[in-house]
């Protein structure tokens, strides 16, 4: 693992800003993966690098620590149920390499450490009396950074109490640390896959890290006939150009991966010079309408401050109507028109 100044000079010459960060660390440590630090080259502009390698940038702003108003919405210690139908279980704070575009930075890499026995009892409790929850979301931090033991546990205890109830599988760890997917871990897996079933949800956000150990680290999923979903972020200076986000896209479609959200950054302390101008993201957006298949195509998302929910951003091609036909304009910027009768 990567969790020093030294460890990063090994390989890469810091710049100014990244070497400034160790006299004033944010709160959101260093760690990253030996296998994931592999992907970094020596380039002040590589895009992997952005992503991992602290920056004195992250320490300059003052947006918010809890941005989607998590805090208010937690009805145990670990339950959060922003949505009616849907909740999210922060398992642990730990991930195997802390990325720093993370929106949880009130609650990740802050020594809360692994989800209790009895925080995951209260967990499992609440769920059982509040059916309208159709979906829950095992995040954190990443929920594979847990032993096996309590994975178990917590998989048994969610599926005594819900079987109907589908759990998203939220990891990077497909991403940052492939060679966690032992068969062991997959057994376990795969004894709790009956009744509502597991989904995957990935995030990838550069071409680049579509290696060969992340695809099979994927398949071993995908053979128990578990989905897969991505969710990336746009990124300034990671992947915020079409030609990289059509790679990315195509490539994820390619090996049996939905490219499902494209997030517009949080407004998380820490992130601004990694956020993207909306502006800029809805152009990104129609370009890729362009470039892309309906399959390919993810949704640009922006999850709303003080916990207003996500919305689709793209553009509106609906220009005007008249008595006898509503008009629009083509992705090419045409002009058609469509019948009221």
């Amino acid at each position: 693992m990567v969790l020093t100044k030294e460890d990063l000079e090994k390989k890469l010459k810091l710049t100014k800003e990244e070497e400034a960060w160790f006299s004033s660390p944010s709160s959101l440590p260093l760690t990253i993966s030996d296998y994931y630090f592999s992907l970094i080259e020596d380039d002040a502009n590589d895009p992997i690098r952005r992503e991992v390698v602290p920056s004195i940038l992250e320490c300059n702003d003052d947006a918010s620590i809890d941005p989607l108003a998590e805090v208010d919405h937690s009805v145990t210690p670990r339950l959060i149920h922003r949505y009616t139908h849907r909740a999210a279980l922060l398992t642990t704070d730990r991930c195997f390499t802390y990325c720093r575009h993370c929106f949880r930075r009130r609650f990740t890499g802050l020594n809360s450490g692994a989800i209790s026995t009895q925080d995951i009892d209260k967990a499992s409790n609440y769920l059982k009396d509040h059916k309208e929850i159709k979906e829950l979301l095992l995040t954190g931090g990443d929920l594979f950074t847990l032993p096996i033991s309590r994975l178990d546990y917590l998989f048994n205890s969610l599926k005594s109490s819900r079987p109907d109830m589908i759990l998203r599988l939220c990891t990077r760890a497909v991403v940052t640390f492939p060679e966690i997917f032992t068969q062991q871990l997959m057994d376990v897996i795969k004894k709790y896959s009956y009744g509502a079933p597991f989904l995957l949800l990935t995030h990838y956000n550069h071409p680049r890290e579509l290696t060969k150990e992340s695809i099979e680290a994927v398949n071993k999923f995908l053979s128990l006939g578990i989905p897969a979903f991505n969710q990336t972020v746009l990124l300034k200076g990671v992947n915020d150009n079409p030609d990289t986000l059509e790679e990315l896209c195509n490539s994820l479609l390619y090996n049996r991966i939905k490219p499902y959200y494209l997030f517009q950054g949080d407004l998380v302390t820490g992130t601004t010079h990694l956020r993207v101008d909306i502006k800029d993201g809805l152009a990104l957006e129609k370009e890729l309408r362009k470039r892309l298949s309906g399959l390919a195509m993810p949704q640009y998302t922006l999850d709303l401050p003080e916990g207003g929910g996500k919305i689709i951003l793209t553009e509106n091609h609906f220009i005007a109507e008249d008595d006898n036909f509503y008009y629009f304009s083509t992705p090419e910027g045409d002009k058609r028109r469509y019948p009221k009768k």
